[in-house]
């Protein structure tokens, strides 16, 4: 697999961080964990109920010495997310990101809950909005 990074950019690779002075590829030869720069979500960004969930698989990703119960926090966070929000878009995504999960695909349930942080804003919004009226 061919990485494409640009200068100052970091890589995480199972857990180490390796961060480039210029632009440059990086090819790997055996299977490896990796998330770009772009794919990491800080601490302190994690501030909604699907960035504490997609923090949590960034963390089993990264931290794979903690995976049995990064894992078991992952699917207790999930569970309590998709019964408080009852129904919907965002619960049918999340078991889809569950399923995912659960067929050691980690990178895609990600991605799958990356995708859901507008439709969560907008929710958020609109709950404010009622409860301000």
């Amino acid at each position: 697999m061919l990485l494409k990074l640009r200068a100052g950019e970091k890589l995480y690779i199972n857990g180490a961080v390796i961060k480039v002075e210029r632009k440059a590829t990086i090819e790997l030869l055996n299977d490896a964990t990796f998330l770009l720069e772009a794919h990491v979500l800080q601490p302190d960004d994690a501030n909604t109920p699907l960035r504490q969930l997609y923090f949590v698989l960034q963390t089993l990703l990264m931290e794979r010495d903690c995976a049995p119960d990064t894992l078991r926090l992952f699917n207790e966070m999930s569970a309590a997310t998709r019964q408080a929000l009852g129904g919907g878009a965002l619960a049918d995504g999340l078991r889809g990101a569950d399923a995912l999960v659960d067929g050691g695909r980690v990178f895609e349930a990600m991605k799958t809950i990356r995708g859901m942080f507008a439709l969560e804003t907008e929710l958020m919004k609109d709950k404010t909005t009622a409860n301000a009226a």
